[in-house]
């Protein structure tokens, strides 16, 4: 019997983070292999990234989707890093049969660098397909994370639920030199820990009323994607991984629910 597949959700923060090797990477893949030898491979990964925020929830269905390299003035070296992975067409058609008429199909967009600078650590063999869900700006928590539940019978199915974003991410306050994480960001990435280790689910859907959110989550772009994961999660156990704020307002956290 195969075994219900965990959500998965990884701050990623600088997309140079694809090139390196270190701790936060080391995390990342140790997470991959856990997925692995405790679950077994993926039939597919559904992907929902803070850099895919749109009007709408969309859905890919492109045979081979196209690596977005949506960052700027980054090193050369960071433009060669290839993630060439295939769409899963029968994962996207149950995309759509469970989100109805909740969901179009658009194929505009592609596999991003919030998902793929992650994904290479964790799966770095690029053999497991990816299909992208667009983070949906014009709809409230409560109905974020009703899409997370209906899409959380994927994992029955074999397919691995992935969001990336940050926990805190602040990039008009970026520290470019600062290694760790500014007094703000740690009160609030651990705010969020705390309520999700404890069942406080309230307390991340209306992050707002938490400590320091205003800095933490300015906009809520890269913090929407671990509502849809808390929904896809179902009330599965947490454990947190990566525990790690940098670059003063950054916040690197994972989770993993299982």
């Amino acid at each position: 019997m195969m075994k219900r597949m965990p959500v998965i959700f990884s701050g990623h923060g600088s997309p140079m983070i694809a090139l390196q090797d270190d701790e936060l990477t080391r995390g990342m893949r140790q997470i991959g292999e856990k997925v692995l030898q405790q679950y077994g491979k993926p039939k597919a990964i559904l992907a929902i990234s803070a850099h895919w925020y749109t009007k709408g929830t969309f859905v890919q269905t492109a045979e081979e989707p196209e690596q977005i390299y949506d960052m700027y003035g980054f090193p050369k070296e960071l433009y060669e890093v290839k993630y060439p992975v295939k769409g899963c067409q029968e994962l996207s058609e149950r995309v759509t049969e469970l989100l109805g008429s909740g969901v179009a199909v658009d194929n505009s967009w592609g596999v991003d660098h919030g998902s793929w600078t992650v994904l290479v650590h964790m799966f770095p063999k690029a053999d497991i397909p990816v299909v992208q869900l667009s983070a949906n700006a014009t709809i409230p928590a409560e109905k974020i994370i009703e899409l997370g539940k209906k899409l959380s019978v994927l994992r029955n199915e074999g397919y691995l639920i992935f969001g990336s974003g940050n926990i805190v991410h602040n990039l008009r306050l970026v520290e470019w030199d600062n290694p760790n994480g500014t007094d703000k960001a740690l009160k609030f990435n651990q705010y969020i820990i705390d309520s999700l280790t404890k069942g406080a689910y309230e307390n991340v859907l209306h992050y707002e009323t938490g400590p320091e959110a205003k800095y933490a989550v300015p906009t809520p772009e890269h913090y929407l994607p671990i509502i849809y994961c808390l929904g896809a999660a179902d009330g599965d156990r947490v454990e947190v991984f990566n525990n790690v704020c940098n670059l003063g307002s950054m916040a690197m956290t994972g989770f993993i629910f299982s």
